[in-house]
């Protein structure tokens, strides 16, 4: 497996890609092509040369002379900077140099690469960035979380009909349980959008369960969860937050009652559970849904272990042949 890395996406790179780069392929077959300025890349591998033999991994570096930063346009962006390491990415999938591309950039921005060199899957409307929540028994799936803050009833059926597809795939599962996210649980609630989307999804061929409200979520009430990316993205980004603060709260707890820390080692082991299950770099990216070719989309804060993760998903993508099922449904549903 080939994996095209952005090497300068996100809050932390070259420093976190690269070392996530290394730190993948020691663990995996998997190549990775190193996309980024190549006297930086070489500088910032050179540091780990002892520590992980590096020349006997399979990395590769592609220059690219160009950067896309986390605050530019993103449609200008990509426009102008043909040479930026995010584009030329997306170009080595587009071409068949690379399997999957990923980057930890400007997630307006890797939409924009990913549509201008894959194309999207015939019939599809909008692509959607799909990313998994924790749950009180596992996880679930919200789509969108990001990719489009503006959609139209058609649009968050398409997501639950792809989001549904990514779902089989990891789990096995194959009629997953699709909620959409309104203000209450009655067919009647919602704002425009929700009410005429809840129809669609009434009436289409998933196993839509109705409206879900935003405690319900991390209840399991369903397995994935349908929104605009605007509400999406609020929700991951409260979630990220409340998991930050509740370890926070555990700790002050502690400190407040020394007597409780006689009790530690009984409990680190579930800690460390719960914090693994809350921590984002566990998941490492999220797959953009409904664009012709394996694209993860990273968070902009993703430390090392959530670049290497993201790798793993997006060869996991591929092995699962996530494009053709979605390819699939989408013919299926005959819509776009």
């Amino acid at each position: 497996m080939i994996i095209a890395l952005d090497a300068m996406g996100g809050d932390f790179a070259p420093i976190s890609t690269v070392k996530g780069a290394i730190l993948a392929a020691m663990e995996s077959k998997h190549k990775v092509l190193l996309v980024g300025p190549e006297k930086l890349l070489t500088k910032e591998m050179s540091k780990y040369a002892k520590r992980y033999n590096v020349k006997s991994l399979d990395i590769e570096i592609v220059n690219a002379s160009q950067i896309i930063s986390m605050d530019e346009h993103p449609v200008n962006a990509v426009r102008q900077k043909r040479d930026s390491s995010l584009s030329i990415c997306a170009k080595l999938v587009a071409d068949g140099k690379a399997n999957a591309f990923i980057s930890m950039g400007n997630s307006g921005a890797v939409m924009t690469a990913a549509l201008f060199y894959l194309k999207r899957i015939d019939g599809v409307l909008r692509p959607a960035i799909s990313t998994i929540f924790p749950t009180i028994d596992g996880h679930c799936i919200i789509a969108d979380m990001g990719a489009n803050v503006d959609c139209k009833p058609e649009h968050l059926l398409q997501f639950g009909i792809m989001a549904s597809s990514f779902y089989t795939k990891i789990t096995g599962l194959k009629r997953p349980r699709v909620g959409l996210v309104s203000i209450g649980e009655e067919d009647t609630k919602g704002n425009e959008l929700t009410l005429a989307a809840f129809k669609l999804l009434k009436k289409a061929d998933i196993n839509f369960v109705g409206n879900v409200e935003g405690r319900d979520i991390p209840k399991s009430k369903a397995d994935i969860v349908i929104c605009d990316g605007f509400v999406g993205n609020i929700i991951l980004k409260l979630g990220e937050g409340l998991a930050e603060i509740l370890l926070k709260l555990i700790k002050v707890s502690f400190k407040r009652h020394p007597i409780s820390w006689a009790s530690l080692p009984f409990l680190w082991f579930a800690i460390k559970d719960l914090r693994k299950k809350v921590d984002y770099n566990e998941v490492g990216g999220a797959p953009l849904l409904g664009v012709d070719g394996v694209c993860i989309v990273g968070h902009g804060a993703s430390n090392c272990k959530a670049v290497k993760n993201a790798i793993f998903t997006g060869a996991k993508a591929v092995e699962y042949n996530l494009i053709k099922d979605i390819k699939e449904a989408i013919a299926k549903s005959k819509i776009g």
